[in-house]
């Protein structure tokens, strides 16, 4: 795709609001996002979980509108209304046809600005977050990475569940969800971004008149970097059929010079089907249906984790695998054609993704979230281009440091134990 067919526009309203839009001439829908540069890492801890209940909340009922309301504006234009809250941001997001660009901006700003958090709504929607906990805890896979992450940046709010916990969520009244909307959503925390068939003027003009009145506000959030706690945790649940295997190790955070070769490194590791993991251990031992790597980078910290479902008998030999593959990785160089199935790999993702207009929405916000510029698809592919095997082998002694894995297996364990000895790579 030649570069300049990207056409990026920024501008900050004078009460500090950011706008952000790309025009795409080939498609007749439009993605809007509004997010708030704020999640669940900047909560205290008896209020963990109250950045997706507030999330939530705003669904209920506006100044002008009922919940129904909401859902049948929505419907009525065809549109494809989201929410997600995650550990640093919040995302409201309607995708449109450019037609109803007016009338989907006028029902997301609703929902921002004017949120009613009746008393009633709010004991409601308690009890649909409590059934959502419960709904994720009886998910093996998802219970596995909570408690993980929860050890992994033990005692800090980054390791905290963006859901909070039951004891957390049965204190959500009206004036805490009041409170904690009026310290976080202000502008100069707002990033308003559209992506698809669209002009940026009209775009800017159409944000201006509902946002213009909302107040300057500075909200001090940031919370410190998390020190990160690498313990070998064993939790027994005797009801699961599979043990639930999750190890991880200390990585980058987003911005950092290296993050092209992290996530070369955790393609060749962990990131598909071709990868050494789903090779060696699914195809080859035949041990597990599921594992892969993933990379989680966030503002000031990161973790490169394995995930994987196997039987009791099997657990052992999987770590045990996992830690040659580490071993690997910082010892021998990856060949040349590896090399290169993995950046195209990446890069094949990389430009499919920004086909929708929804990925080129995120994309934006996320560039202006964490690096204040944005890169065209061809300085990007230099730089994963630019990936050598000897960084990723520098990369892999950096991050496989025996006493640096954390490890947390979860199942019906039987006796099984770990020590940190078998962590040697």
């Amino acid at each position: 795709m030649p570069e300049e067919l990207r056409n990026i526009r920024r501008e900050v309203l004078p009460n500090g609001l950011t706008v952000i839009s790309e025009e795409m001439k080939h498609i007749r829908s439009v993605c809007i996002g509004i997010w708030v540069k704020t999640g669940s890492r900047d909560e205290d801890l008896e209020w963990n979980g109250i950045s997706h209940f507030l999330e939530h909340m705003v669904f209920k009922g506006t100044k002008h509108r009922t919940a129904e309301d909401i859902a049948r504006q929505v419907d009525s234009i065809g549109g494809n209304m989201d929410a997600f809250t995650a550990k640093e941001c919040i995302c409201f997001n309607m995708k449109v046809l450019d037609d109803h660009l007016p009338i989907a901006m006028d029902v997301l700003s609703d929902l921002v600005l004017n949120p009613t958090f009746a008393v009633n709504d709010i004991a409601r929607e308690r009890g649909v977050i409590l059934e959502e906990i419960k709904m994720d805890e009886d998910s093996p896979d998802y219970l596995v990475h909570e408690i993980f992450t929860q050890n992994f940046w033990k005692d800090h709010p980054l390791g905290r569940p963006i859901l909070g916990t039951k004891d957390t969520v049965k204190r959500f009244e009206q004036e805490p969800v009041s409170h904690v909307y009026k310290q976080r959503f202000v502008p100069s925390n707002i990033i308003i971004c559209a992506a698809g068939s669209l002009k940026h003027e009209h775009f800017v003009e159409v944000v201006n008149k509902h946002f213009q009145n909302m107040q300057p506000g500075t909200n001090g959030f940031h919370s410190t970097r998390p020190e990160i706690v690498p313990r070998i945790v064993l939790r027994n649940k005797k009801s699961l059929e599979q043990v639930q295997i999750c190890m991880g190790v200390p990585s980058h955070p987003i911005a950092h010079q290296n993050r092209y070769a992290s996530y070369i490194l955790n393609t060749v590791l962990g990131g598909g089907m071709s990868s050494r993991l789903f090779q060696n251990i699914r195809e080859r031992q035949g041990l597990a249906y599921a594992i892969y790597s993933d990379l989680n980078p966030y503002r000031d910290t990161g973790c490169m984790s394995v995930y994987a479902g196997t039987s009791r008998e099997s657990a052992d030999k999987v770590v045990q695998s996992v830690v040659s593959e580490f071993h690997k990785l910082k010892n021998e160089l990856v060949p040349e054609e590896e090399l290169r199935r993995a950046k195209d790999q990446l890069k094949g993702s990389l430009m499919l993704s920004l086909e929708s207009s929804t990925a080129r929405m995120s994309n934006l916000a996320r560039q202006e979230m964490y690096f204040d510029c944005f890169f065209g698809m061809d300085e990007l592919i230099e730089k994963i281009e630019g990936v050598t095997a000897e960084q990723l082998k520098q990369l892999a002694e950096e991050f496989f440091h025996p006493d640096s894995i954390a490890v947390t297996v979860l199942g019906n364990l039987d006796g099984f134990k770990l020590r940190r000895e078998q962590l040697a790579c």
